[in-house]
């Protein structure tokens, strides 16, 4: 195991991993303060093959780099069949970035570092809460208040300008109560 002087000293490589279907404000805050924190940061897109996206594989990676362009420490990537930890060690990051916006997520996040830490104790994962305002925002929420009336104005509050841009692009033709459902 490397003892704190010796991560002291080399370079600090993290990863915030993510299937961000779509990105929102509160994803978009962890990876600001990734930024700050790291030398490097890693914003990895996670491919699950059992999983139904809303936004191909493309569009999302277009997504969080049009969102991240202000942060020149920042590299969006995207992985599949790998466990995060495995992906982590393949970038050379020594920390793992994770959100806690409830006790529920703090219990399976908690269960996932032990379980990183025993397959890897080289590589940290640090937890960040979220400021209250955005603490709620998720992706599914976001894709739930699409349809009624007047979603646009609110759906605009929780994602990042790029984001709206695609959303209301997917949506226009169609009907909006289905488009992202």
């Amino acid at each position: 195991m490397k003892t704190s002087a010796h991560k002291a000293h080399q370079r600090r490589i993290g990863v915030y991993a993510g299937s961000f279907d779509p990105l929102t404000l509160g994803h978009l805050w962890m990876i600001e303060q990734g930024a700050l924190m790291f030398d490097q940061f890693i914003v990895a897109i996670g491919i699950n093959p059992d999983k139904k996206f809303t936004f191909p594989l493309e569009e999302r990676l277009k997504m969080v780099k049009e969102s991240t362009r202000a942060f020149p420490n920042i590299v969006v990537e995207a992985f599949s069949h790998q466990f995060l930890i495995r992906y982590a060690e393949s970038m050379g990051a020594n920390y793992i970035l994770r959100g806690i916006r409830s006790g529920s997520d703090y219990e399976y996040e908690r269960g996932m570092r032990n379980i990183n830490g025993d397959l890897n104790p080289n590589v940290t994962t640090l937890f960040l809460i979220p400021p209250r305002d955005i603490s709620e925002i998720s992706s599914s929420m976001v894709k739930g208040l699409i349809g009624p009336d007047g979603w646009q104005k609110i759906v605009k509050q929780y994602v990042p300008t790029p984001v709206y841009q695609r959303i209301i692009k997917s949506v226009r033709g169609k009907s909006s109560r289905t488009a992202l459902v």
